[in-house]
């Protein structure tokens, strides 16, 4: 079993069930925990598989250990347990595979990420680590400054929501950022700043922002971007698909390899 066979069921697997943006919020979700500063610990190590306690149980992970890993799982029986990779590896090649495989740019993937044994491994709280949808530009300094990102960076993470969208039975939040939200593409800047968008609130009582001829959204992060110091790298990105392409692959890289040691190019 090679590194090309896991790849190629990765491909079949998103090619099926339409799956690339929720293995995408895996892997941003197990790695993104990471912090330092007033935070410090966290890294991608697959903690979630455990929901009796820890980040299984996380508001903001809502889903992921049910549906996500429901998903992978025929991938995860065959390969992990055989001991070819590890969990923690798995989630963030998945998520590589499914950027590419969606149209995005090709992100080189690091293998070598040790899985947690129990949900004891787990960071102490979703607080302060993972970002909140109803925030404005401070909460988004807040989160990404300690973990190594400029404000480049936030705009290019950002972008990631140029697929998939938002459930209301896990978020409270409801609809999809992009009208073509199932190609990785430089949509969620030109969207953003082409469309004019509406407050409204969802059933379950959380503010965001809608587009009403097509039903798009964005919440008050999303739309946090087009104030300074963000706009300017926004505007670059509607207009150069390439250069978001490029540093959206310079961050997550770091994003998937924060508080990882030793990791090797070769499965």
């Amino acid at each position: 079993m090679s590194l090309d066979d896991i790849k190629a069921d990765i491909k079949a697997l998103v090619a099926e069930k339409s799956c690339g943006p929720i293995l995408i919020r895996l892997s941003w979700h197990d790695a993104g925990v990471y912090s330092t500063g007033k935070l410090t610990g966290g890294c991608p190590n697959a903690a979630m598989r455990f929901t009796d306690a820890g980040e299984g149980t996380f508001g903001a992970n809502a889903g992921l250990p049910t549906v996500a890993l429901d998903l992978l799982k025929p991938i995860t029986d065959k390969y992990v347990a055989a001991g070819t990779i590890s969990n923690a590896d798995l989630w963030t090649l998945a998520a590589n595979v499914a950027i590419e495989s969606m149209g995005g740019p090709a992100i080189p993937t690091r293998f070598g990420r040790t899985d947690a044994a129990s949900s004891a491994e787990s960071v102490e709280s979703q607080v302060g680590r993972l970002p909140d949808g109803d925030k404005g530009t401070d909460h988004l300094c807040e989160i990404f400054h300690p973990k190594g990102f400029t404000d480049k960076d936030i705009v290019a993470l950002s972008g990631a929501h140029t697929v998939g969208g938002c459930h209301a039975d896990r978020s409270g939040f409801d609809g999809k950022w992009t009208e073509d939200h199932l190609t990785f593409s430089n949509s969620y800047f030109t969207e953003m700043l082409d469309k004019e968008y509406a407050d409204e609130t969802t059933a379950q009582g959380c503010p965001q922002k809608a587009h009403k001829a097509t039903g798009t959204i964005m919440l008050i992060s999303d739309l946090a971007l087009l104030d300074a110091p963000y706009r300017e790298t926004v505007e670059l990105y509607a207009k150069d698909q390439e250069a978001f392409f490029k540093d959206f692959t310079a961050a997550w890289v770091k994003l998937q390899e924060n508080g990882c040691e030793g990791l090797r190019d070769t499965l």
